[in-house]
């Protein structure tokens, strides 16, 4: 008679088709495990894993969350949901489960290599476009309203005119160029704004050399390299004790605080307040 399958037995063919590639397969399996052990959060993250490839983001959010209930410590089940979340466009969730990830993995010395920050990147680009976007949309809508408001103003001074009898064309006229100048101006202000929009850039010396973005809380190493504390205490605790750039030997004591270039940084974000959210 042939013995049924455990849980961890269904779990493992489960692995299994999900190396092959048949995801659908592995879903099976892992529900199958759950039904006879749903206490396991790592069946439901597997299930979750599947969905994300199978892009059915909705299920892998469900799994993610039961996961997550039984272990509020999983990686994989915040990196997931994260994944998920952002494939939906909630961007400001997703940047909240992708960083979660990234803390629980460093925390726990896990190494997932670029994949969580990879992620939590993407998140935020995207975020800022959209952010970018509705910028864009209300200061079109202001130049819209300011020429409205303009032009209204010199049809009542033209019809105030009329009204009173001075049908003077040339004053009419004068009234015209004037308010023509004023638009314009306005015009001109917002094709400004326009152009500095186009040339808004981060430039390399402000961005972090392994997460490519505005260092926060910049350290220089004793090779002279500087990195944002953040990242390359990361890479000490799960790649390995050495300088990234200069791969010479490197301890977290080693790090310096670089004052100037936070300054320099501080200074720039003043300026440039979208670079906040970039």
């Amino acid at each position: 008679m042939k013995q049924e399958m455990s849980a961890s037995d269904l779990k493992d063919l489960g692995n299994k088709l999900f190396g092959g590639r048949k995801y659908e397969e592995a879903i099976t399996c892992y529900s199958r495990a759950i039904i006879k052990n749903p206490t396991m959060p790592t069946f439901f993250t597997n299930r979750a894993l599947c969905y994300v490839k199978l892009q059915q983001w909705e299920m892998a959010i469900q799994d993610c969350r039961r996961a997550l209930d039984m272990d509020s410590s999983s990686v994989k089940g915040h990196f997931f949901m994260g994944q998920a979340l952002l494939e939906l466009e909630n961007f400001d969730d997703a940047i909240k489960y992708l960083q979660r990830a990234s803390d629980l993995a460093k925390e726990q010395r896990l190494n997932f290599g670029d994949d969580i920050a990879c992620q939590l990147r993407i998140a935020k680009k995207r975020r800022w476009n959209v952010l970018e976007e509705r910028r864009i949309q209300q200061e079109i809508e202001f130049q819209s309203y300011l020429n409205n408001l303009i032009l209204e103003d010199k049809e009542r001074k033209v019809a105030a005119l009329r009204q009173n009898g001075l049908n003077d064309s040339k004053e009419i006229a004068r009234i015209e160029d004037k308010y023509d100048e004023y638009i314009d101006e306005v015009n001109g202000l917002f094709a400004k704004i326009d152009d500095r929009r186009r040339k808004r850039d981060v430039p390399d010396y402000l961005c972090g050399k392994i997460s490519f973005e505005v260092m926060r809380d910049p350290v220089i190493t004793p090779s002279g390299i500087t990195y944002d504390r953040k990242d390359i205490e990361e890479h000490l605790q799960r790649v390995g004790h050495f300088d990234p750039v200069t791969r010479t030997p490197l301890t977290q004591d080693q790090l310096i605080p670089n004052f100037a270039m936070k300054e320099v940084v501080d200074a720039f974000l003043a300026d440039n307040e979208w670079a906040v959210d970039y």
